[in-house]
Parts: C-alpha cells; sequence; structure tokens
C-alpha cells in the first residue's frame, strides 16, 4: 500500500513538471513574469511574432502576453538606428565628465579631417586641466588601449611592439616634440600600422590619454 504522504509528494511532483511542457513561443510556465517582462518596447529583448509571413500588431488577439515588437518600425523592430552626429547623453547632461557647458568640443563631433595632422597639430589644445585626477584617469585608459604597443612607460616595448618593431618611444627625438593636439589627432583617426581608436574610445577619454602621455614625453 502506497504511503498517501508519498502519493501527495508525487501528485505534487506531476503538477509541478507539467508546467515545464513547451509549448508555442512560451516554453514553460512562469513564475511572476510581470516582474521581468517589460512592458514598454525593449529593444535588446525583443520578441517577434508573424502569421502567415505577416508581422502582427500588438492589438492582434492571438499575440503573445509579452508580445514586444513595434508595429510602427520597419521588420517591427524596437531599436532603431540614431540620427547622423546624435550626441550621447547621460546623468551628468552630455558627457561621462559633465563638461558641456565649459568644453562643448568635448563631446561635439570631431571635425577635422584625417589628412590635417599637420594643422590639428598646430591649433588643439586639450580642454582639461592637467590635473591629478584627469593624468590618473589617463593612465587607466592608457594602461587599457596603449599598452600592448607602447607599453608602460611609452618606450614602445608592449608585447605587441616587442613583436612587430618599429613602435617608437615617446620620449625619444621627434616623439617628445609632439604637440597635444598631435597626439589627440593621431589617436582619433590612427597613423601607420596604428588604427583608429575614435569607435572605442569617447573624446573626452582620448584628451585624458593625451594628458598622460605627454607625461611620458617628459621621462
Amino acid at each position: 500500500m502506497i504511503n498517501k504522504h508519498y502519493l501527495y509528494i508525487l501528485s505534487s511532483a506531476v503538477i509541478l513538471l507539467s508546467g515545464c511542457e513547451a509549448q508555442g513561443d512560451y516554453p514553460g510556465l512562469e513564475y511572476a513574469p510581470q516582474m521581468y517582462h517589460s512592458v514598454p518596447y525593449e529593444p535588446l529583448t525583443q520578441i517577434t511574432d508573424r502569421e502567415d509571413g505577416e508581422w502582427l500588431s500588438s492589438l492582434d488577439d492571438n499575440v503573445g502576453e509579452f508580445y514586444n515588437s513595434n508595429p510602427n518600425n520597419a521588420y517591427a523592430m524596437n531599436v532603431r538606428i540614431p540620427a547622423a552626429n546624435t550626441i550621447r547623453r547621460n546623468t551628468d547632461r552630455y558627457s561621462a565628465g559633465g563638461h558641456f557647458e565649459t568644453n562643448p568640443e568635448l563631446v561635439l563631433p570631431y571635425n577635422i579631417p584625417a589628412d590635417s595632422l599637420d594643422y590639428a597639430s598646430r591649433v588643439l589644445k586639450n580642454p582639461l586641466a592637467a590635473t591629478e585626477d584627469v593624468v590618473g584617469q589617463g593612465q587607466v585608459l592608457y594602461a587599457t588601449f596603449c599598452y600592448p604597443c607602447h607599453g608602460g612607460n611609452g618606450l614602445g616595448d608592449g608585447p605587441v611592439g616587442k613583436v612587430y618593431k618599429g613602435v617608437p618611444a615617446f620620449n625619444a627625438g621627434r616623439y617628445k616634440e609632439m604637440t597635444e593636439g598631435h597626439i589627440f589627432h593621431v589617436i582619433t583617426y590612427g597613423q601607420g600600422r596604428m588604427n583608429p581608436y575614435a569607435s572605442q574610445v569617447s573624446i573626452e577619454d582620448r584628451w585624458k590619454i593625451v594628458e598622460y602621455v605627454q607625461t611620458l614625453q617628459n621621462q
């Protein structure tokens, strides 16, 4: 004779496991799904529903409860391509350091052409003061983006620089005389075998790297 206690446990397990059955686009049961499903359109986690090749509207009766596709956009996509020359914005106004009002050049598009290095060398001035904090942040950024080729002391002896010879030392020859504008322009567009970093490093962070590189020029 089966113990009633074990029968109760077995019955409960069967009921719970029945919720794991995959059905359509929603496999199994979810506990309190309203806690983690977005009510507004969510661009990074999108559920798309189609019927006979047509995108379904969120007003259709047969879409899932957490349908998250925008019928007003192409392919029902939520995420849209930003307008040209869009400026990023966060809690500190427009720039990571909140410098927009005093230094708009930190966040506005950099418009000096790639082939105008001499001009950039003459006219560009670092809008950031060479404070201990700025130089320290520049050192951290340098270690992330520049160290592999240029080495910790800017001598061109990073792990990549040791393999691909010819990475210059910042404190020797004409490289010691590079202006802040020159350094910034090269970080932005690259030069020779160095690739551009504009897509990886913000304008403000590039100027911080410039501050640190200039300390290496004086070693």
